[in-house]
């Protein structure tokens, strides 16, 4: 009984919800820095180096049983059935880690 008194008393201290909270306003954070790069940076980008895509920059691995060929979006490929490496989406993830550790590294400077 002495341990599930303890965790109650840390469940509803503040640092519990002071923790809870941040979590949810950091993924809520992401769900936006991932729309600003997919969304604002990208295409743009894209623009300048030629209509490129980047959410479709991928390469066949192997060719689906449906069809073989080429294939001009990541979800039609899939649909076929083919197996792709989604290099282009890997991009826009490392964009997006990137903004979110220069934000989380300006608010720690901030504090600081």
């Amino acid at each position: 009984m002495g341990m599930m008194k303890e965790f109650k008393e840390f469940a509803v201290k503040g640092n519990a919800m002071d923790m809870a909270i941040g979590i949810i306003i950091g993924a809520a954070f992401g769900t936006i820095v991932k729309s600003l790069v997919a969304d604002v940076i990208m295409p743009p980008i894209g623009l300048l180096l030629g209509n490129v895509d980047f959410s479709n920059l991928f390469i066949v691995l192997k060719h689906g049983a449906e069809a073989a060929g080429q294939f001009a979006t990541v979800a039609e490929a899939h649909k076929a059935g083919a197996v792709t490496l989604n290099y282009g989406v890997f991009i826009n993830t490392i964009l997006s880690f990137l903004i979110v550790a220069f934000a989380v590294f300006m608010m720690v400077r901030y504090m600081n």
